[in-house]
């Protein structure tokens, strides 16, 4: 029964990526290419209303339990966002320099799909998977629980 529980935990949290990445990649283009700020500005904003969603999603339904976890729970989650938000960052500025960012790859429905998005789908699918095993050792390692109780002191 364990494996199962486990397979649907990992279903449900590839949905709610899936969910997140797409608000995400809608942020940044309408960001980047609508408003015409800088990928590496974009980025940022893009990241921190995924991460708003990602971590409702997360506690209320892909992590069982994470909402009694109080505190400790929200901070891990903080603490974890942080870093893939850093990672993001880095990863983006890294595929700009390597691969750079304005040219034009295809057109899809009318709308032209550039190397900036291509080096936001890499950036975001990278730091997917650092979030998911970063997020569910925090929540179910009990680690949360004993951040949660150094808060309190």
């Amino acid at each position: 029964m364990a494996k199962r529980e486990n397979l649907m935990e990992v279903l449900r949290f590839a949905l709610a990526g899936g969910v997140c990445f797409l608000i995400e990649l809608g942020v940044f283009t309408g960001l980047h290419a609508g408003l015409g700020l800088d990928t590496l500005i974009a980025t940022p904003i893009a990241f921190l209303v995924s991460v708003i969603v990602n971590y409702l999603l997360c506690v209320r339904w892909v992590f069982t339990g994470a909402a009694a976890q109080g505190g400790g729970a929200k901070a891990g989650f903080l603490i974890t966002s942080l870093i893939g938000l850093m990672l993001n960052e880095g990863l983006m500025l890294l595929l700009r320099v390597v691969l750079g960012e304005e040219q034009q790859l295809f057109t899809l429905f009318g709308f032209g799909v550039t190397m900036a998005m291509a080096n936001k789908c890499i950036a975001t699918v990278l730091v997917m998977v650092w979030n998911y095993f970063t997020k569910k050792a925090i929540l179910q390692s009990g680690l949360a629980a004993r951040l949660a109780e150094k808060l309190r002191r």
